[in-house]
């Protein structure tokens, strides 16, 4: 029987029903074809530099043989950073697209993955983030900034080069000030954020979490809104990403790579979307939000009952989807440093 949840963080209603997983439908996944080492067309390979706008920053730097690199999107979102100035009445207003569009070029490899890459290698690509994070966020202009990676077709990559994007914006973010005004408003009933709640209920519940290592732990929420929702949260309390300090920077490289490896072994390799929830400025709200990681399977596609309520279908249970993870755990090996 169908059942509904509510997200403590959203206090948005998903419907969870497992017996529409059992309708006829053609596998969204399609084989990952190989790929070679190195691309002569890919724009983000060694020796092809020249095809990028300038970079910004370079790991290691000042070396030829990078193992990171980011630069501005060609084709970016946002630019500039002139002052945001509204213009227009209320119902034709318009500002100019200011704001930041960075590509983060994760390996120097074509064929590389994250959940393929050592500990140490991901523990660079987290430390470019939260540099470019960093400072993004002390811009005037910048309201808030997201770190964001499309992995596959389905999830919206357009070159297969590992890489991952950031973009910063000039207004606040519609789905984070949701996130933020429920976080607020619990923490003014109840004296603790949210999150800090969330992760003590799910231990004590112990069938959602998928695994733990360090200071961070990976589960799946109550109220996932789609198969195999995957949270990656810090056990301890930080509002903003910017602010993760360089000793735990392994650590969420290491659950990084095991909870897309066990997705990918559960799952059967599918296309994800991963974004980090931040608090947009520093203040008042590092006391009531903590920043996490989502990480989205791409197993299903919004139909029209979704797209019209802004309600998710989930067809898997995340405790059973909890259940597959680990069992995957199990069989996979853990990340070399």
């Amino acid at each position: 029987m169908s059942t509904l949840r509510q997200d403590p963080t959203t206090r948005q209603w998903v419907i969870l029903a497992p017996r529409r997983g059992e309708r006829p439908h053609e596998h969204l996944g399609t084989p990952r074809p190989p790929l070679p080492e190195r691309d002569p067309a890919c724009p983000f390979c060694p020796g092809n530099e020249e095809q990028t706008p300038p970079e910004i920053l370079r790991v290691p730097p000042a070396e030829p043989d990078w193992r990171v690199r980011v630069v501005p999107n060609l084709y970016g979102a946002l630019g500039g950073d002139e002052p945001p100035r509204r213009t227009g009445s209320p119902m034709f207003r318009e500002m100019p697209g200011v704001g930041s569009h960075e590509v983060v070029i994760e390996s120097p490899r074509h064929d590389d993955r994250l959940d393929e890459m050592t500990q140490e290698r991901v523990a660079e690509v987290v430390s470019a983030w939260r540099s470019r994070y960093r400072e993004l966020i002390a811009r005037p202009e910048i309201r808030a900034v997201v770190v964001f990676k499309n992995f596959g077709p389905l999830a919206g990559t357009s070159l297969a080069h590992p890489h991952s994007q950031i973009v910063a914006t000039p207004v606040y973010l519609p789905r984070l000030l949701r996130r933020l005004d429920v976080a607020t408003r619990y923490f003014d009933d109840n004296g603790v954020c949210v999150y800090d709640d969330l992760i003590a209920a799910e231990r004590e519940a112990r069938v959602r979490i998928v695994d733990e290592c360090g200071s961070f732990v990976s589960l799946e929420p109550f109220a996932a809104g789609s198969p195999f929702e995957t949270w990656i949260l810090p056990t301890f309390h930080q509002g903003s990403f910017g602010d993760l300090a360089d000793e735990e920077v392994d650590d969420l490289a290491c659950i990084l790579i095991r909870t897309l490896t066990v997705i990918r072994r559960a799952c059967g390799d599918p296309d994800y979307n991963l974004v980090v929830y931040s608090a947009p400025t520093n203040g008042h709200t590092d006391e009531v939000f903590h920043w996490h990681i989502k990480i989205l399977p791409k197993l299903t596609t919004p139909a029209g009952f979704e797209i019209g309520s802004a309600m998710s279908i989930n067809t898997v249970p995340p405790e059973e989807a909890a259940e597959a993870l680990r069992a995957a755990r199990r069989l996979s090996p853990q990340p070399s440093a």
